[in-house]
């Protein structure tokens, strides 16, 4: 899932691409991958407690049909208004991961024995990125995270779509951005995706010492980090 390589570029195109990408996934990857996209018009949610609350029926949506189909790009609008996507939490359980330092503004970390991190967030309000389709929109949040971040450094990736793991493995579709390790650095990539629809994103940043441990956790994240459609 490497993202695209400057292996078509010459001489001093190739240096100039390089140190590029290395600023742009060294500013997406800085304070904790942290993602708070939000728009101006909308209110400030109050600090609160997550509690269990019964769920909300959207009249005329299927949540049970839209969980049962794949869900790339173009096929955004199937989700419910308003109803964020969710991620599971089964990387601390995979062999070799633990939580690390607990949910931090609901942002799940985790730590690898082979030195590798992991952190996923989910956000909502994130109508000010909405471009036409949801692959538009996930540019739009590469782009505010850094505009050094071209379109044709993404790559479409999958993600597993749906949290039972015996299930018929729907997939859903992301953008994916990805560094190999420069000297005495780290390789890390970067997968997400904003559900325009339903007014959030989905954010999972990957850091490991080596490219070999890198496609490792990859891995893991597609096995042990599904992303949850909602239920209603």
């Amino acid at each position: 899932m490497d993202m695209p390589t400057t292996a078509g570029l010459a001489g001093g195109a190739r240096r100039r691409v390089v140190p590029v990408l290395a600023a742009a996934l060294g500013a997406v990857l800085a304070g904790g991958c942290s993602v708070d996209v939000r728009d101006p018009a909308a209110p400030q949610p109050a600090a609160s407690t997550p509690v269990m609350a019964t769920p909300t029926i959207t009249p005329g949506h299927d949540a049970a049909a839209v969980a049962a189909q794949d869900l790339p790009f173009a096929a955004g609008g199937s989700l419910a208004p308003g109803k964020p996507i969710g991620i599971a939490d089964g990387l601390k359980e995979a062999p070799g991961w633990k939580a690390a330092g607990g949910n931090v503004a609901g942002e799940a970390r985790y730590v690898k024995g082979d030195g590798c991190l992991v952190a996923a967030k989910v956000r909502t309000n994130q109508a000010a990125l909405v471009r036409g389709d949801d692959k538009e929109s996930t540019v739009a949040l590469f782009e505010y995270l850094d505009p050094s971040i071209l379109p044709g450094y993404l790559k479409a990736e999958t993600l597993r779509w749906g949290e039972d793991p015996e299930g018929p493995g729907r997939t859903v579709e992301v953008l994916a951005l990805e560094q190999a390790a420069q000297p005495a650095g780290r390789a890390t990539a970067v997968l997400a995706r904003v559900f325009g629809t339903a007014g959030s994103s989905v954010y999972i940043s990957l850091s490991c010492p080596d490219a070999a441990a890198l496609a490792g956790a990859r891995a893991d994240v597609a096995r042990f980090l599904p992303l949850i459609p909602p239920s209603a």
